[in-house]
């Protein structure tokens, strides 16, 4: 039986991670090798903002909220990374305090977290961004889950930097979205 095969079957043919059903595909947990112990069936929305792909929606990972209590452990390990990526706010907080990973998970999963990078965060201009700036979008944005565009024009305030140096963070339309920085220009 062929990894995916044996996804699908495990998973019900949904989403590990939110439950969709849509666009599924193989996600392998990084930096383990293939084998379907190691991968989780995820939908395209959650394959895209796991490889970041796309602007980052909190609002679609409040679904951790269920997957995070599989029994598979890579569903464990990618909920524990999100949860983390996510950890500034309450409630991803909050159920991060929550999950228990045995000593070797924990391994796993922090071996996959992307380390603060000594290289700055830079607008398209080539200025340099530290959180607490307000930026300008240059683009429209599509943000996903959240079913609205992010205008070109916005003024984001308070940006909040975060471990990948092409990305900030900022509030837009009362959502907190991943914005990548090439796309803003510091006010």
């Amino acid at each position: 039986m062929s990894i995916e095969q044996t996804l699908l079957s495990r998973s019900n043919q949904a989403c590990e991670l939110c439950g969709s059903t849509e666009s599924l595909v193989v996600y392998e947990v990084p930096p383990e090798e293939t084998h379907a112990d190691k991968c989780i069936l995820v939908c395209g929305t959650c394959q895209s903002q796991l490889s970041q792909e796309e602007a980052f929606d909190i609002t679609h990972w409040r679904c951790l909220n269920d997957s995070m209590w599989s029994q598979v452990p890579a569903v464990q390990v990618v909920s524990w990374r999100m949860l983390k990526k996510l950890s500034s706010e309450g409630w991803a907080q909050d159920l991060l305090d929550m999950l228990y990973l045995d000593d070797d998970m924990l391994k796993w999963a922090e071996s996959g977290l992307v380390e603060h990078s000594d290289e700055p965060t830079l607008d398209c201009n080539g200025t340099a961004l530290q959180a607490g700036d307000t930026v300008t979008l240059i683009k429209d944005l599509n943000v996903k889950g959240a079913n609205f565009t992010a205008k070109r024009g916005t003024a984001v305030r308070g940006i909040g930097l975060s471990n990948n140096p092409e990305h900030i963070e900022g509030k837009v339309n009362g959502q907190r979205i991943v914005i990548i920085s090439a796309y803003t220009k510091k006010s």
